[in-house]
């Protein structure tokens, strides 16, 4: 398109889950609602719009077996794209992706920099692995490198015990995550088991993710403390192979990612029905492969959350919990389009019919 040409999306934009408009015009990337004067190139895409998409759990740069090459962290960035991914909340990445703020054709990225997890209590080569003593040093220093995440391994397996069990000391965990928040920082972290959950929420966490060991006497506390889950159900499915390559050495360890399996339709709509904010994630980059954000918000609808809420979940309120904007007026135009409407079967997402980021259609 030309200097001056513009981009006409009409048909039924998403401004917000109430919020539906006929059209929108793209000026200069910028989205306005205001038909532009004097414009002569016009190229217009029709459908249902909504913001981009929203994946609160991604790592990019991330691989099987610990950092990956530009390239094929490029791969996974345009993968993601391609879906209708245009915000991503990095989890934790071992890489620098510094180089994808100057690319205009990738999603965007809000970084954790690299998880921190205690020593030989993680998969090996994707945290800082340290002690007790060195964490709020080491929460500092990631608080610093990221964009106001920083993430926490909270539980792994215990050899020793056969079974999953906290990583870190209370006194800990309340020091470095005060220290996060001097920082200006919000801090989450991985935890799959029950163990581990009320330490970290006392302690003032932000946001938990998996959260498959949320049981019912630790909901209260969430919901009053406002902590948020990024359930990473596509992730969670994976529990039963797991278990099963483990069973032989971690019986006990075997049986409890089995139950936590069970129950974790169950754990997110308690969850959501107790009020506690809940966000899409995939937990793609380390096993799971990029681009699953379509299923992770079914695996939500399947859950039992209203679609409606679902979609919010990677819109306009994952947006708004991570203090970027959807589709307000002046806002970056990153949207994505559909052939129907995604309120009434979120299946949609799986097929854009057109992706736009920065104000140009990319996919």
């Amino acid at each position: 398109m030309s200097e001056r040409a513009v981009l006409h999306v009409k048909g039924r934009i998403l401004v917000g889950p109430e919020d539906v408009r006929d059209e929108l015009w793209v000026i200069d990337g910028r989205v306005s609602y205001d038909r532009p004067a004097g414009a002569r190139d016009i190229r217009t895409v029709e459908g249902w719009a909504l913001p981009g998409l929203v994946d609160a759990h991604c790592h990019v740069g991330l691989g099987a077996h610990g950092p990956v090459d530009t390239d094929v962290a490029e791969k996974q960035a345009l993968s993601d794209r391609d879906a209708g991914t245009l915000l991503i909340r990095d989890a934790g990445s071992p890489s620098d992706t510094r180089w994808v703020d100057d690319r205009e054709d990738l999603p965007k990225i809000i970084r954790a920099g690299r998880h921190i997890a205690r020593t030989r209590r993680y998969i090996r080569n994707f945290a800082h692995e340290i002690e007790p003593e060195e964490l709020v040093a080491y929460v500092a220093q990631e608080a610093r490198r990221g964009d106001g995440w920083v993430k926490l391994v909270g539980d792994w397996i215990d050899r020793e015990v056969g079974d999953l069990a906290p990583c870190w000391p209370r006194e800990s965990v309340e020091a470095a995550i005060a220290e996060a928040h001097r920082l200006g920082a919000r801090v989450t972290a991985h935890c799959f088991a029950e163990s581990s959950l009320r330490d970290l929420v006392e302690s003032g966490i932000d946001c938990i993710e998996h959260a498959t060991g949320l049981t019912d006497d630790l909901i209260p506390l969430f919901a009053s403390r406002g902590v948020a889950i990024v359930p990473t159900l596509v992730n969670i499915a994976t529990f039963p192979t797991m278990a099963a390559g483990g069973e032989a050495k971690f019986p006990r360890w075997s049986t409890h990612m089995r139950r936590l399996h069970t129950h974790r339709y169950d754990t997110v709509r308690n969850a959501y029905d107790a009020g506690i904010p809940v966000y899409v994630g995939t937990d793609a980059g380390s096993s799971l492969p990029h681009g699953l954000v379509a299923d992770e918000v079914a695996e939500l609808v399947k859950a039992g959350i209203p679609p409606v809420e679902a979609l919010s979940a990677t819109t306009w309120g994952a947006r708004e919990w991570l203090g970027r904007p959807a589709l307000e007026e002046g806002a970056a135009a990153d949207l994505v389009v559909y052939e129907r409407d995604p309120r009434t079967d979120v299946r949609v997402l799986g097929a854009p019919l057109r992706v736009v980021l920065n104000g140009r259609v990319v996919g």
